[in-house]
């Protein structure tokens, strides 16, 4: 009975085809330009993205984060350093990341490897970020089992040491960047023929496929 309930939904993708010469010839521009477009939309949250990691014993987990910077090298996010993620990223730094703007009908998969990016733009972001935030993650053991009124007590506590509300960002939390290897760029299309192109990186240039929906 969930079954044919479910497998009754169904929603039409009718757009216009995505053509290769229509694409940017670096994938970091095609992002760009379709994050913008998601802007422009007025979506919510047009920069959240899945990223999904793998333990040590291979089992995946995957989460929703937001992206907070787009450098030369690829995609900024910040999380706790102690987190689960952040664990498994230190065992595995290959990852991927999932964009899914489903009023637009378009999907990005970016598939790479993740460094820290450097304290100075951690502190940056840090202290850029409203103050009730930055007690709230200074203050989260991200990820550990806790008792209750255990995360309300640390924020007390936090908050007592910093009446001013200047409290520095920890050394366990800051940011990564994702340097992707490969990109892969999905348009809805009518009766389910999507359209779907991959940049699959070359030494120093990206190699463009079609491939099959």
């Amino acid at each position: 009975m969930t079954v044919d309930r479910f497998g009754a939904l169904r929603t039409e993708y009718v757009n216009a085809p995505l053509a290769r010469d229509s694409l940017a010839p670096d994938p970091a521009q095609q992002f760009t330009a379709w994050l913008d477009d998601a802007v422009a939309a007025n979506l919510e949250e047009p920069n959240a993205f899945v990223l999904s990691t793998v333990g040590e014993d291979g089992a995946p987990s995957a989460r929703t984060l937001l992206l907070k910077g787009l450098q030369p090298e690829g995609l900024v996010f910040y999380t706790n350093y102690r987190s689960r993620k952040a664990r498994e990223i230190g065992t595995e730094p290959r990852v991927s990341a999932l964009f899914l703007w489903l009023p637009l009908h378009r999907q990005v998969r970016i598939e790479g490897r993740v460094t820290k990016v450097d304290p100075e733009t951690s502190d940056q972001y840090f202290a850029s970020r409203p103050v009730d935030s930055r007690f709230a993650s200074a203050a989260s053991p991200q990820s550990d089992v806790v008792d209750e009124g255990q995360l309300e007590q640390l924020l007390d506590d936090l908050k007592a040491r910093y009446p001013d509300g200047n409290v520095p960002r920890p050394a366990h939390w800051g940011g990564y960047c994702l340097e992707p290897s490969s990109y892969e760029f999905w348009q809805g299309r009518e009766a389910r023929f999507h359209d779907r192109f991959r940049y699959l990186k070359s030494g120093s240039d990206w190699r463009i496929d079609r491939l099959a929906p």
